[in-house]
């Protein structure tokens, strides 16, 4: 997150807008948010945590979904995916996120 946090221009010169999912409860959320001084809005997938299975990455068996990174068009598709440690390093997100934006451009 604070790479993301980091590289917040990177996305905001994009035209997109970066949001953090997680399978934590909304107070524990804003706790993060605020040690971490997060700009980006933090949504929360607890109550059914429907978001996490819906997108292939809940463990149902753990009942937390694993760490991912999806790029989404404007269109709702994805465009790109990182999961794992990879998505902690908003690199390929960023690539994702201005190759959608100069395709829209030319």
């Amino acid at each position: 997150m604070l790479a993301y946090q980091a590289g917040i221009a990177n996305f905001d010169g994009a035209e997109t807008q970066v949001y953090g999912i997680s399978t934590d409860n909304i107070p524990s959320q804003k706790e993060f948010a605020d040690k971490l001084k997060l700009s980006f809005p933090l949504l929360s997938d607890f109550a059914k945590r429907q978001v996490s299975a819906d997108y292939g990455v809940l463990f149902v068996d753990r009942g937390f979904a694993n760490r991912a990174t999806f790029v989404i068009d404007k269109d709702g598709r994805i465009q790109h995916i990182e999961e794992g440690g990879g998505a902690i390093d908003p690199t390929g997100a960023e690539t994702a996120c201005a190759r959608i934006h100069h395709k829209k451009a030319e």
